[in-house]
């Protein structure tokens, strides 16, 4: 049977005509976007401004669906007049923990020749856009088989993306002129654009629902033509759907950085009470002891360590239903819980990687039935949290399981980590359980071969303007051992990754003798690290080449610096947007003679002072106020 399928497209474009009926302005007037129809052609047309300057970054909207009519001779409809929307929110994990989400919104009915009709609602921000389709219940539509957002990059801009990973997202953001690609016409989420004038934009997408998949991007048809795609062929609904927000956040490299706009459009929290939720450190055996956690007596230095350090958390990883050498997982559990440290357990999705050489325990997870059983019991040991590893993708029925875990484990109270996964897509803030999420090439990959090694500065620079904008990200820093393979960035340049990385748990992976070798001065830092933050600003930076990023605490701030390159480099930034008072004592960490020492001074610095701090190649420094 031929099934035609409603097409609405719409594409920015350049025009001289401006219809003012059809213009949103953010609140603060810098970003403006005008609606435009077309009849003739059977488009519909957006236009997006920054400063009063067309950007370059154009995108195509709509949606097919299996209803028997082709939607033609489209007409857009303002429904109602722009509004106004200021939602003052907390989070609990995040580089901000007081949010707001403040736009112009205005919903737009797009009609075709029969009278059917579906809505486009577009918010505009003081830092972006972000925009959904809804599809009425009225049109006695089941089905969403296609969308067709593009988002269209022209050759010549420069661009950081990564080629699509569904069951990890570990991959590196590359950056390139081009959209060809002989490897690969996927790309995942988020997407960093340099347009003209330093301008920058970064495409991602926000608060996946059930029923909903989440997307990635495909130029096989076009190079410059990245349209939104889905996993699954079809997303079926009995009620009225709404798409996920398709998100682009503009601006200066600092708008970039500190947007919340993930979170802001994302669907606000579903857990009333939230005082079991506390972000901290962890202890990690995995990284430096591949299958340690079958080692009871090797867990129990892990343990040890957190006491040591003062971290709140140690994370038992796989293979724990195994352990042997005097214990078994109920007795770690309980040396912790005696030492006052909280433990996280592991556990296979058993979605992905599963059969007879799969890391186990397998299947405990799969039904609400099998998740209450397991919840259950991990209450009545005393174990604070899951890390659930080994998704296979971003298909509907995955997301699902996700949410699904997600609202399981807080009516039990448990605190949530996803690992080989997707990235973070606004749950952070419906579900604040959800303390963090892998979906980066991270520290872990010095296990498996030399690319991290080679890469890892320059990847490490790019990661704060790309990946870790859009939500937690579970890197585990904090490595200045080696694992199966070594690092070359210096041990001032690992230090700074603890608090430039945001994630509501901060697994530190490394050795306990590591740790205990390290000077008092460093030492103490870790101690005291914080898990999630105040505030956040970037000081300076360009992606791939450093990062200056200064976080916030109450009245303690953390200045975290890399070299990505592997040059010697003086990274200079100033104090201005930090407000401090006027002399601040800190500590100040940097690279000392050689890649593995420090370098430790204590200075007063005061506001508006621009501070240059020499690097090594590959290097960096921390700075902690007092």
């Amino acid at each position: 049977m031929n099934i035609s399928k409603i097409i609405i497209t719409a594409m920015i474009a350049v025009s001289a005509t401006t219809n003012a009926e059809n213009v949103i302005s953010s609140p603060n007037k810098k970003i403006t976007v005008e609606i435009k129809n077309d009849i003739e052609a059977n488009h519909s047309g957006l236009r997006i401004c920054y400063e009063n300057k067309v950007i370059q970054t154009y995108v195509k909207i709509g949606i097919a669906t299996g209803k028997n009519v082709f939607f033609d001779n489209l007409d857009i409809i303002p429904a109602g007049k722009p509004e106004l929307i200021k939602d003052e929110y907390e989070m609990i994990t995040g580089k901000r923990r007081l949010c707001s989400n403040y736009a112009t919104e205005q919903t737009f009915k797009i009609k075709n020749s029969n009278n059917q009709d579906m809505d486009i609602t577009l918010r505009v921000y003081n830092d972006g856009i972000a925009f959904r389709y809804g599809i009425n219940e009225s049109s006695n539509d089941s089905s969403i088989e296609k969308e067709y957002t593009t988002y269209c990059i022209t050759e010549g801009q420069t661009r950081w993306m990564q080629t699509y990973a569904p069951d990890s997202y570990e991959r590196f953001y590359t950056k390139s002129k081009t959209g060809y690609n002989a490897d690969s016409h996927k790309w995942g989420y988020p997407a960093l654009v340099e347009t003209t004038d330093s301008v920058f934009i970064l495409i991602s997408e926000s608060d996946i629902t059930k029923g909903n998949c989440a997307s990635y991007l495909d130029n096989e048809n076009k190079p410059e033509e990245f349209s939104v795609t889905y996993p699954d062929n079809r997303l079926d609904y009995n009620k009225r759907w709404f798409s996920p927000w398709r998100v682009m956040i503009i601006g200066k490299l600092a708008d970039i950085v500190e947007s919340t706009l993930i979170t802001d459009v994302a669907s606000p929290s579903t857990i009333a009470e939230t005082q079991w939720i506390t972000p901290g450190v962890a202890s990690w055996i995995y990284w430096a002891y591949n299958h340690g956690t079958k080692d009871y007596q090797l867990l129990k230095k892990y343990v040890d360590l957190a006491n040591d350090m003062q971290w709140e958390y140690t994370l038992i990883d796989w293979e724990w239903d195994t352990m042997g050498n005097g214990g078994n997982i109920e007795d770690i559990v309980r040396y912790a819980s005696s030492k006052g440290i909280e433990p996280l357990m592991w556990y296979n999705s058993s979605t992905n990687w599963i059969g007879e050489s799969a890391p186990t325990p397998l299947y405990r997870l799969n039904t609400k039935e099998n998740r209450e059983k397991e919840f259950t019991w991990l209450n009545s040991i005393g174990v604070k949290g899951v890390k659930i590893d080994f998704f296979p993708g971003d298909m509907a029925p995955i997301m699902d399981l996700c949410i699904n875990i997600l609202e399981d484990a807080a009516k039990h109270h448990l605190m949530v980590n996803f690992h080989g996964a997707t990235i973070p897509r606004g749950w952070q803030r419906t579900y604040p359980n959800l303390m963090s999420i892998e979906g980066v090439y991270g520290a872990e990959w010095y296990n498996n071969g030399t690319t991290m090694t080679d890469m890892a500065a320059t990847h490490n620079a790019t990661l704060p303007f790309t990946r870790n904008v859009v939500g937690p990200m579970d890197y585990t820093p904090g490595t200045f051992s080696n694992s199966q393979f070594p690092h070359i960035t210096t041990y001032a340049h690992e230090l700074a990754l603890t608090a430039l990385f945001e994630s509501g748990i901060q697994h530190m992976p490394d050795k306990p003798e590591t740790y205990y070798t390290l000077p008092k001065e460093v030492k103490n830092i870790l101690m005291h690290l914080p898990a999630a933050w105040d505030d956040t600003k970037l000081l300076s930076g360009y992606p791939g080449t450093e990062v200056v990023l200064a976080r916030r605490i109450g009245n303690k701030w953390y200045i975290a610096g890399i070299n990505g390159t592997k040059e010697k480099r003086v990274l200079s930034f100033d104090t201005e947007r930090m407000k401090l008072n006027y002399k601040t004592s800190c500590t100040i960490v940097k690279d000392g003679k050689d890649d593995k020492s420090f370098d430790i001074s204590q200075k007063s610095i005061e506001t508006n002072e621009v501070i240059n701090i020499p690097c090594l190649p590959m290097g960096g420094f921390l700075i902690v106020t007092e």
